[in-house]
Protein backbone atom coordinates (compact mmCIF):
# COMPACT_ATOMS: atom_id res chain seq x y z
CA UNK A 1 0.00 0.00 0.00
CA UNK A 2 0.90 3.93 -0.80
CA UNK A 3 -0.49 5.14 2.78
CA UNK A 4 1.90 5.70 4.95
CA UNK A 5 -0.61 7.24 7.55
CA UNK A 6 -4.29 7.10 7.87
CA UNK A 7 -6.97 7.83 10.88
CA UNK A 8 -8.50 5.96 13.78
CA UNK A 9 -10.61 6.09 16.51
CA UNK A 10 -9.25 5.16 19.89
CA UNK A 11 -10.52 5.09 23.83
CA UNK A 12 -7.04 5.91 25.08
CA UNK A 13 -8.18 5.66 29.11
CA UNK A 14 -11.00 4.54 30.81
CA UNK A 15 -13.85 7.32 31.24
CA UNK A 16 -12.45 9.25 28.50
CA UNK A 17 -13.92 10.14 25.17
CA UNK A 18 -11.83 8.52 22.24
CA UNK A 19 -9.55 10.63 20.20
CA UNK A 20 -8.66 11.04 16.74
CA UNK A 21 -5.05 9.77 16.01
CA UNK A 22 -2.91 9.61 13.34
CA UNK A 23 -1.44 5.39 12.70
CA UNK A 24 0.57 3.90 10.19
CA UNK A 25 0.59 0.07 8.89
CA UNK A 26 3.37 -0.75 11.00
CA UNK A 27 1.09 0.57 14.52
CA UNK A 28 -1.48 -1.98 13.19
CA UNK A 29 -1.57 -5.76 15.34
CA UNK A 30 -5.33 -7.18 15.45
CA UNK A 31 -4.23 -9.76 12.88
CA UNK A 32 -2.76 -11.02 9.88
CA UNK A 33 -5.24 -10.23 7.48
CA UNK A 34 -4.45 -6.42 6.43
CA UNK A 35 -8.34 -4.54 5.04
CA UNK A 36 -8.54 -1.01 4.09
CA UNK A 37 -11.76 -0.11 5.53
CA UNK A 38 -14.91 1.18 3.38
CA UNK A 39 -17.67 1.53 6.14
CA UNK A 40 -18.67 0.78 9.60
CA UNK A 41 -21.58 1.20 11.62
CA UNK A 42 -22.92 3.17 14.52
CA UNK A 43 -24.61 0.65 17.36
CA UNK A 44 -25.39 1.71 20.99
CA UNK A 45 -21.97 -0.28 22.10
CA UNK A 46 -20.46 2.16 19.74
CA UNK A 47 -21.76 4.88 21.78
CA UNK A 48 -20.71 3.59 24.72
CA UNK A 49 -17.19 2.78 23.78
CA UNK A 50 -16.58 6.53 22.03
CA UNK A 51 -17.54 8.40 24.51
CA UNK A 52 -15.30 6.37 27.22
CA UNK A 53 -18.55 4.23 29.46
CA UNK A 54 -16.81 1.90 31.54
CA UNK A 55 -17.04 -1.74 31.20
CA UNK A 56 -17.39 -2.06 26.74
CA UNK A 57 -13.26 -1.40 26.23
CA UNK A 58 -11.24 -3.55 28.34
CA UNK A 59 -8.19 -2.73 26.46
CA UNK A 60 -6.06 0.10 26.24
CA UNK A 61 -5.56 1.97 23.72
CA UNK A 62 -7.81 0.79 21.32
CA UNK A 63 -9.20 1.25 18.22
CA UNK A 64 -12.92 1.57 18.20
CA UNK A 65 -15.72 0.34 15.96
CA UNK A 66 -17.50 -2.92 16.64
CA UNK A 67 -18.00 -3.64 12.86
CA UNK A 68 -15.98 -3.39 9.96
CA UNK A 69 -16.33 -4.32 6.03
CA UNK A 70 -13.76 -3.37 3.70
CA UNK A 71 -11.50 -4.90 1.17
CA UNK A 72 -8.28 -6.84 1.53
CA UNK A 73 -5.20 -5.58 0.64
CA UNK A 74 -2.96 -8.44 1.88
CA UNK A 75 -3.57 -11.86 1.34
CA UNK A 76 -3.58 -14.55 4.06
CA UNK A 77 -6.43 -16.85 6.04
CA UNK A 78 -7.65 -18.08 2.61
CA UNK A 79 -8.45 -14.42 1.32
CA UNK A 80 -6.61 -12.75 -1.72
CA UNK A 81 -5.96 -9.19 -1.92
CA UNK A 82 -8.67 -7.40 -3.60
CA UNK A 83 -11.38 -9.61 -2.30
CA UNK A 84 -14.37 -7.39 -0.43
CA UNK A 85 -14.97 -8.76 3.36
CA UNK A 86 -16.78 -8.22 6.57
CA UNK A 87 -16.23 -8.89 10.13
CA UNK A 88 -18.64 -8.20 13.31
CA UNK A 89 -18.24 -9.00 16.95
CA UNK A 90 -15.25 -11.15 17.46
CA UNK A 91 -14.85 -8.55 20.26
CA UNK A 92 -13.75 -5.97 17.93
CA UNK A 93 -13.96 -2.35 20.49
CA UNK A 94 -13.58 -4.82 23.49
CA UNK A 95 -10.21 -6.23 23.52
CA UNK A 96 -9.23 -5.90 19.72
CA UNK A 97 -8.89 -2.99 17.29
CA UNK A 98 -12.19 -2.00 15.44
CA UNK A 99 -13.80 -0.93 12.68
CA UNK A 100 -13.18 3.04 13.00
CA UNK A 101 -9.89 2.88 11.07
CA UNK A 102 -9.27 3.53 7.24
CA UNK A 103 -7.11 0.38 7.31
CA UNK A 104 -7.17 -2.53 10.14
CA UNK A 105 -5.25 -5.93 11.11
CA UNK A 106 -7.74 -8.40 11.68
CA UNK A 107 -8.13 -11.86 12.60
CA UNK A 108 -9.23 -14.13 9.95
CA UNK A 109 -11.13 -16.89 11.50
CA UNK A 110 -14.14 -14.55 11.92
CA UNK A 111 -14.06 -12.53 8.84
CA UNK A 112 -16.38 -13.73 5.77
CA UNK A 113 -16.83 -12.56 1.98
CA UNK A 114 -19.66 -9.56 1.74
CA UNK A 115 -22.58 -10.85 0.48
CA UNK A 116 -23.16 -10.18 -2.96
CA UNK A 117 -26.13 -8.31 -3.04
CA UNK A 118 -25.76 -5.94 -0.29
CA UNK A 119 -22.38 -5.78 -0.43
CA UNK A 120 -20.32 -4.09 1.45
CA UNK A 121 -22.53 -1.06 2.44
CA UNK A 122 -25.40 -2.81 2.75
CA UNK A 123 -23.67 -5.47 5.33
CA UNK A 124 -23.08 -2.44 7.14
CA UNK A 125 -27.30 -1.30 6.79
CA UNK A 126 -27.68 -4.62 8.16
CA UNK A 127 -24.93 -4.41 10.70
CA UNK A 128 -25.30 -6.66 14.10
CA UNK A 129 -28.56 -6.42 15.07
CA UNK A 130 -29.42 -8.07 11.86
CA UNK A 131 -26.86 -10.82 11.58
CA UNK A 132 -28.04 -11.76 15.13
CA UNK A 133 -32.05 -11.29 14.46
CA UNK A 134 -30.76 -13.99 11.47
CA UNK A 135 -28.66 -16.30 14.28
CA UNK A 136 -32.19 -15.95 15.94
CA UNK A 137 -34.30 -16.93 13.26
CA UNK A 138 -32.03 -19.51 12.11
CA UNK A 139 -32.29 -21.11 15.83
CA UNK A 140 -35.81 -21.22 15.73
CA UNK A 141 -36.33 -22.82 12.48
CA UNK A 142 -33.54 -25.62 13.10
CA UNK A 143 -36.01 -26.71 16.21
CA UNK A 144 -38.58 -27.07 13.98
CA UNK A 145 -40.70 -23.78 13.99
CA UNK A 146 -41.95 -23.27 10.92
CA UNK A 147 -45.14 -20.92 10.25
CA UNK A 148 -47.29 -23.74 10.33
CA UNK A 149 -46.55 -24.05 14.05
CA UNK A 150 -48.13 -20.74 15.33
CA UNK A 151 -47.20 -17.62 15.67
CA UNK A 152 -43.88 -16.09 17.16
CA UNK A 153 -43.61 -13.48 19.42
CA UNK A 154 -40.44 -10.86 19.19
CA UNK A 155 -39.54 -8.79 22.25
CA UNK A 156 -37.68 -5.89 22.36
CA UNK A 157 -39.14 -5.27 19.12
CA UNK A 158 -38.81 -1.49 18.28
CA UNK A 159 -34.89 -2.13 18.90
CA UNK A 160 -31.99 -3.35 16.69
CA UNK A 161 -32.11 -7.02 16.58
CA UNK A 162 -35.92 -6.80 17.58
CA UNK A 163 -37.07 -4.84 14.51
CA UNK A 164 -34.99 -7.34 12.35
CA UNK A 165 -36.18 -9.97 13.49
CA UNK A 166 -39.55 -9.39 12.94
CA UNK A 167 -39.03 -8.49 9.42
CA UNK A 168 -37.06 -11.61 8.79
CA UNK A 169 -39.50 -13.91 10.16
CA UNK A 170 -42.48 -11.91 8.19
CA UNK A 171 -40.50 -12.45 5.05
CA UNK A 172 -40.18 -15.98 5.58
CA UNK A 173 -43.87 -16.28 6.01
CA UNK A 174 -44.71 -16.42 10.26
CA UNK A 175 -47.02 -14.61 11.90
CA UNK A 176 -45.33 -12.43 14.17
CA UNK A 177 -46.48 -10.39 17.18
CA UNK A 178 -44.28 -8.26 18.60
CA UNK A 179 -43.65 -6.35 22.00
CA UNK A 180 -42.27 -2.69 21.86
CA UNK A 181 -40.84 -1.20 24.71
CA UNK A 182 -42.25 2.50 24.08
CA UNK A 183 -45.49 3.53 22.87
CA UNK A 184 -46.37 4.74 19.37
CA UNK A 185 -44.42 2.16 17.70
CA UNK A 186 -47.86 0.18 16.35
CA UNK A 187 -47.25 1.75 12.93
CA UNK A 188 -43.84 1.33 12.50
CA UNK A 189 -43.76 -2.29 13.31
CA UNK A 190 -46.48 -2.97 11.53
CA UNK A 191 -44.63 -1.87 8.39
CA UNK A 192 -42.24 -4.28 9.08
CA UNK A 193 -44.74 -7.21 9.44
CA UNK A 194 -46.09 -7.19 13.07
CA UNK A 195 -49.41 -8.93 12.77
CA UNK A 196 -50.25 -7.90 16.18
CA UNK A 197 -48.42 -5.42 18.40
CA UNK A 198 -48.38 -4.92 22.47
CA UNK A 199 -47.24 -2.92 24.53
CA UNK A 200 -44.72 -3.86 27.17
CA UNK A 201 -46.84 -3.88 29.78
CA UNK A 202 -48.36 -7.16 28.80
CA UNK A 203 -44.89 -9.40 29.61
CA UNK A 204 -45.03 -7.13 33.23
CA UNK A 205 -46.54 -8.68 36.63
CA UNK A 206 -45.89 -11.56 38.37
CA UNK A 207 -44.40 -14.42 36.66
CA UNK A 208 -46.60 -17.84 36.65
CA UNK A 209 -44.98 -21.59 36.65
CA UNK A 210 -46.86 -22.03 33.53
CA UNK A 211 -49.61 -19.62 31.98
CA UNK A 212 -51.62 -19.91 28.85
CA UNK A 213 -50.06 -21.38 25.01
CA UNK A 214 -49.73 -18.40 22.99
CA UNK A 215 -46.90 -18.57 20.96
CA UNK A 216 -44.95 -21.33 19.13
CA UNK A 217 -41.88 -19.53 19.34
CA UNK A 218 -39.65 -16.38 20.34
CA UNK A 219 -37.13 -14.19 19.88
CA UNK A 220 -36.45 -12.53 23.15
CA UNK A 221 -34.02 -8.98 23.05
CA UNK A 222 -35.32 -8.42 26.44
CA UNK A 223 -33.97 -11.21 29.29
CA UNK A 224 -35.22 -11.07 32.61
CA UNK A 225 -38.62 -11.35 34.04
CA UNK A 226 -40.28 -10.58 30.06
CA UNK A 227 -38.25 -13.76 29.11
CA UNK A 228 -39.32 -16.06 31.91
CA UNK A 229 -43.10 -14.70 31.35
CA UNK A 230 -42.78 -15.22 27.37
CA UNK A 231 -41.34 -19.02 28.75
CA UNK A 232 -44.76 -19.93 30.71
CA UNK A 233 -46.44 -19.11 27.30
CA UNK A 234 -44.76 -20.76 24.98
CA UNK A 235 -46.87 -23.95 23.53
CA UNK A 236 -45.99 -27.50 23.80
CA UNK A 237 -42.71 -28.45 22.36
CA UNK A 238 -42.09 -24.58 21.19
CA UNK A 239 -38.42 -22.61 21.19
CA UNK A 240 -37.37 -19.29 22.43
CA UNK A 241 -34.32 -17.68 21.25
CA UNK A 242 -32.29 -15.38 23.62
CA UNK A 243 -30.08 -12.49 22.65
CA UNK A 244 -30.24 -10.05 25.26
CA UNK A 245 -30.58 -8.71 28.62
CA UNK A 246 -31.80 -5.25 28.53
CA UNK A 247 -34.63 -6.20 30.99
CA UNK A 248 -32.16 -7.57 33.39
CA UNK A 249 -29.57 -10.90 34.01
CA UNK A 250 -31.67 -12.73 35.95
CA UNK A 251 -34.24 -15.29 35.13
CA UNK A 252 -37.05 -15.58 37.67
CA UNK A 253 -38.40 -18.81 36.22
CA UNK A 254 -39.30 -22.15 36.97
CA UNK A 255 -38.35 -25.90 35.84
CA UNK A 256 -42.15 -25.95 34.26
CA UNK A 257 -42.26 -25.01 30.85
CA UNK A 258 -39.09 -27.47 30.20
CA UNK A 259 -40.36 -30.08 31.60
CA UNK A 260 -44.13 -30.11 31.44
CA UNK A 261 -44.35 -28.49 27.69
CA UNK A 262 -41.01 -29.82 26.82
CA UNK A 263 -39.95 -26.17 25.62
CA UNK A 264 -36.87 -24.96 24.61
CA UNK A 265 -34.51 -21.94 25.49
CA UNK A 266 -31.82 -21.30 23.30
CA UNK A 267 -28.85 -18.78 24.01
CA UNK A 268 -28.16 -16.78 20.76
CA UNK A 269 -24.13 -15.30 20.21
CA UNK A 270 -22.97 -13.07 17.49
CA UNK A 271 -19.42 -12.33 18.92
CA UNK A 272 -18.50 -15.50 18.62
CA UNK A 273 -20.57 -17.47 16.37
CA UNK A 274 -17.88 -19.81 13.97
CA UNK A 275 -17.15 -18.41 10.11
CA UNK A 276 -19.30 -21.03 9.05
CA UNK A 277 -22.66 -19.72 10.69
CA UNK A 278 -21.98 -16.09 9.42
CA UNK A 279 -21.55 -17.18 5.96
CA UNK A 280 -24.84 -18.98 6.25
CA UNK A 281 -26.58 -16.41 7.99
CA UNK A 282 -25.51 -12.90 5.53
CA UNK A 283 -26.15 -15.39 2.53
CA UNK A 284 -30.02 -15.81 4.10
CA UNK A 285 -30.03 -12.07 4.53
CA UNK A 286 -28.70 -11.19 1.26
CA UNK A 287 -31.63 -13.48 -0.38
CA UNK A 288 -34.81 -11.33 2.02
CA UNK A 289 -32.81 -7.74 1.96
CA UNK A 290 -31.70 -5.70 -1.42
CA UNK A 291 -29.52 -2.60 -0.79
CA UNK A 292 -32.49 -0.46 -2.09
CA UNK A 293 -34.42 -1.12 0.96
CA UNK A 294 -31.60 -0.86 3.48
CA UNK A 295 -31.44 2.96 1.49
CA UNK A 296 -34.52 3.63 3.55
CA UNK A 297 -33.62 2.95 6.79
CA UNK A 298 -29.70 3.45 7.15
CA UNK A 299 -27.81 6.46 5.92
CA UNK A 300 -24.26 7.50 5.54
CA UNK A 301 -22.12 9.96 7.76
CA UNK A 302 -18.62 11.25 7.93
CA UNK A 303 -15.70 9.54 9.46
CA UNK A 304 -15.38 12.82 11.14
CA UNK A 305 -18.90 12.82 12.24
CA UNK A 306 -18.12 10.22 14.87
CA UNK A 307 -17.85 11.68 17.96
CA UNK A 308 -20.85 13.36 18.04
CA UNK A 309 -23.00 10.46 16.51
CA UNK A 310 -21.51 8.52 19.46
CA UNK A 311 -23.30 10.79 21.79
CA UNK A 312 -26.38 11.24 19.83
CA UNK A 313 -27.20 7.17 19.73
CA UNK A 314 -26.68 7.33 23.68
CA UNK A 315 -29.28 10.67 23.64
CA UNK A 316 -31.51 8.55 21.45
CA UNK A 317 -31.23 11.34 18.66
CA UNK A 318 -30.77 8.76 15.91
CA UNK A 319 -33.27 6.84 13.64
CA UNK A 320 -32.80 4.12 11.45
CA UNK A 321 -29.11 2.71 10.94
CA UNK A 322 -26.28 4.34 10.41
CA UNK A 323 -23.01 3.51 7.86
CA UNK A 324 -20.43 4.99 8.42
CA UNK A 325 -18.25 6.24 5.48
CA UNK A 326 -15.16 5.34 6.70
CA UNK A 327 -12.90 5.80 3.45
CA UNK A 328 -14.34 8.80 2.50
Amino acid sequence: MNETSFHAYQAKAPDTPAERVTLGVDDLTGGDLLVKVVYSSLNYKDGLAMTGYPGVVMTYPLTCGIDLAGEVVTAAGGFQAGEQIVLTGANLSQTKPGGYSQYQRVDPEFVVRAPKRLGTWGAMAVGTGGLTAMFCVMRLQKAGITPDSGPVLVTGASGGVGSYAVSILSRLGYRVEAVAGTSGKEEYLADLGADTVYDRDELAGEVAPLGDERWAGAVDCVGGSPLAKVLSQISYAGSVAACGLAGGQDLPSSVMPFIIRNVTLYGVDSVFAPAEERAEAWSRLDELFTPEEQRAVAHDEPFDKLPQLAQEILDGKIRGRVVIDVAG
